[in-house]
């Protein structure tokens, strides 16, 4: 049974924290309804008093047990629990072992263990560390530094590093290692030191520091010290040393040698310090390399022109230059920093991780670094946190007041709403009459304090003295005007760039992602809107970050803006598609031209937000047999 899968299941269900069908959770994983029946089971079966999946006549959802059945290890005497146990004696073994006594302490046979070995050298594959043997013994062969490495990966698999899961790090570090709760402290006076000494701290990356910490605690004990690297300490480096000097005595009663504090400083200024204070951004500034600082800059011009967007400002600019430079040094040793927000921001923001791929694009063909997707996610908080500071929003929803005249109360009434949805709303316009002319009143809303003729979205009768509730509501409306004038531009755009001949009803689910571009990418060939190497373009986009922006849609698509003509190219699948690690019912290959840059965000961003809506995306794979279905469903969804 896959506990892999069970994972994620139970993470599904607690990311929508709804009620989903066994038929839905079978698509997201690929299974039948049977076996997601089996798997809630299991699942179950991890917590003794608790539910961690609650079953109903809706389905399935989360239970209030479930985040604890996320943390709770690796299933006991299941080949990969073997296999983290012989890597964890291996690691921790001064002297080889023998396989014939481990056999007998782990209660299976030798020949078990045999089969073992084999997980173990798939494991330790490429980390620079090979296991030994000589007749039945059995040792790890590597520097500290490539043993350390393993450790790392092994507790990143084992525990939830994302949400500071110390717990789970004991059980890899082993019975010797330093107690949870001093771990938790220590991390409170790191974060309060660092602070001091001028820099912001991300806390979505320091788990992995803290993890890295353990580890030298660990090792140091055993003896097993990192060797001494030479080279010049710097300032910055010489400030933060003495902290984790001090922290390390204060909670753990040790003292990193030379190398341990070298490297956890490394740690530390690259993963998850950013300077804050002057002195800090004047030290900071003197590790940054002009190549980095020249590559950002070049490539922060490139992506403001392509996507019409404003990336300058000598905030962003520094702060972007600086992360860079970090990450520089990170991918010198593959030692990439996690974010746990990576998938919110592809699926919630779809057109600022689009231009963090372009960044990371042109990132990686100046400096020759490869960037994954969590780091990708770091550069997309960047350029969101400034693209939100120079957001100019749309024009607000207008709004007429209607309020029969006595003594003030409509001026009152007035400054409460401007007071209370001045950011929401825009009143144009005061009519004190009891009997107003309600054709003549076309703001986008009206808000009303005596009963109007008839019904309508766009009237929201109020009090004359507004309490949150109704604030609330009225607040509520102006987001429906707002999504409704989004959704009507984004369906005039839709019906101008579908191509009816690039319509597939029946794709093959499990050709794989590149087949799948290349069916659709060879219809906007024929219609002449692209050429092939578009197409391989499209790949390539595809190859450095997933484009399933959503767990029913993805959206491919070249980052240049070289096509003839904008288009799209629409394939569905009855039984959804492994994409990346989603799985994706529709998939829409876009062409756009230069002369539609302005169309990108209203089509790219507007198209993922109407296809998360899970039903809406049922109800266009099963109704829409053919192009002219499947666009009358579409408009019937877009216009609610």
């Amino acid at each position: 049974m896959s506990r892999t899968r069970q994972n994620r299941l139970l993470t599904h269900l607690v990311r929508v924290d709804e009620w989903v069908t066994g038929a839905q959770l079978a698509d997201v994983l690929g299974v039948t309804p049977r076996t997601v029946r089996t798997y809630v089971a299991a699942l179950n079966a991890r917590a003794v008093e608790a539910i961690v999946v609650e079953s109903g006549p809706q389905g399935y959802r989360a239970g209030p047990a479930a985040p604890t059945a996320l943390r709770s290890g690796v299933e006991p005497g299941t080949p990969q629990d073997r296999l983290y146990q012989l890597l964890r004696r291996l690691l921790e073994s001064t002297d080889p072992l023998d396989v014939h006594d481990t056999a007998d302490e782990i209660f299976v046979s030798s020949a078990t263990i045999e089969a073992d070995l084999a997980r173990v050298r798939g494991f330790l594959s490429g980390s620079g560390v090979t296991l030994e043997r000589q007749g039945s013994r059995i040792w790890l062969h590597g520097t500290e530094i490539a043993l350390r490495r393993v450790l790392s990966r092994l507790a990143h698999d084992q525990a939830d590093m994302e949400s500071l899961d110390f717990a789970a790090l004991m059980r890899v570090l082993g019975e010797g290692a330093v107690g949870a709760a001093k771990y938790s402290s220590f991390k409170t006076d790191l974060v309060d030191a660092l602070g001091r000494l001028g820099y912001f701290v991300n806390e979505y990356a320091i788990a992995d520091v803290l993890m890295h910490v353990g580890i030298a605690a660990e090792r140091s004990s055993r003896g097993r010290p990192l060797a001494t690297a030479d080279q010049q300490v710097r300032r910055d480096e010489q400030a933060i040393g003495r902290v984790l000097d001090q922290l390390a005595l204060r909670h753990f009663g040790i003292r990193f040698g030379t190398g341990d504090r070298q490297f956890l400083t490394t740690v530390v200024l690259t993963r998850v310090v950013a300077p804050r204070m002057a002195g800090a951004q004047e030290l900071a500034r003197e590790r940054v390399s002009p190549a980095v600082e020249r590559a950002v800059k070049e490539t922060c011009a490139a992506a403001a022109e392509e996507f019409l967007v404003g990336l300058s400002g000598e905030d962003f600019t520094w702060r972007l230059i600086l992360h860079v430079q970090n990450l520089v040094e990170r991918a010198q040793e593959s030692a990439w920093s996690r974010n746990p927000l990576t998938r919110t921001l592809k699926s919630s923001y779809p057109m600022i991780f689009e231009v963090a791929v372009y960044i990371a694009n042109g990132l990686q063909e100046r400096l020759g670094i490869p960037l994954v997707d969590e780091e990708i996610a770091y550069i997309a908080m960047h350029v969101g946190a400034t693209l939100q500071r120079n957001r100019t929003d749309d024009a607000l929803p207008t709004a007429t007041i209607v309020c029969p005249g006595y003594h003030d109360l409509h001026s009152l009434l007035r400054s409460s709403v401007d007071r209370s949805l001045g950011k929401a709303i825009e009143v144009v316009r005061v009519d004190t009459r009891v009997d107003p002319d309600w054709e003549s009143l076309t703001t986008d809303l009206i808000l009303t304090t005596i009963p109007p003729p008839e019904h309508s979205d766009r009237i929201v009768a109020i009090p004359l003295f507004l309490s949150d509730a109704d604030v609330e509501r009225v607040h509520l409306a102006a987001m429906r005007v707002r999504r409704t004038r989004r959704l009507a531009r984004l369906r005039a755009e839709l019906e101008r760039y579908f191509a009816p001949r690039s319509f597939v009803r029946d794709l093959d689910a499990e050709v794989g992602e590149e087949s799948v571009i290349r069916r659709l990418g060879a219809l906007l060939v024929a219609e002449g809107v692209i050429d092939d190497d578009y197409v391989e373009r499209t790949i390539e986009r595809e190859r450095m970050s997933s484009t399933a922006f959503t767990e029913s849609l993805a959206v491919p698509h070249a980052l240049g803006m070289t096509a003839t003509r904008t288009a799209i190219a629409v394939g569905m699948s009855e039984r959804s598609i492994p994409w990346g690690e989603a799985r994706v019912h529709v998939v829409a290959m876009v062409a756009f031209s230069e002369s539609d840059r302005a169309a990108f965000q209203t089509v790219f961003e507007q198209l993922v937000e109407v296809f998360s809506e899970r039903d809406s995306v049922q109800r266009l794979v099963h109704n829409g047999v053919d192009f002219a279905a499947f666009l009358d469903e579409l408009v019937a969804v877009i216009d609610g």
